[in-house]
């Protein structure tokens, strides 16, 4: 059988419209996880009481 690489191969950073993802650095045991990084696409207004009649 063919032996598989030690390493990963750096990916570059993903982009979407509202989503980022990052390579992580691999651990110990050479697992290479990502980050996901959310940016807010709704907008957040303060609460105020309604009249009263």
């Amino acid at each position: 059988m063919s032996e598989q690489p030690k390493t990963r191969p750096k990916v570059p950073e993903g982009q979407a419209r509202f989503l980022k993802t990052r390579q992580k650095e691999p651990n110990e045991k050479g697992f290479v996880g990502y980050d996901t990084i959310w940016e807010s696409f709704q907008k957040e207004v303060k609460y105020t009481t309604p009249k009263r009649p």
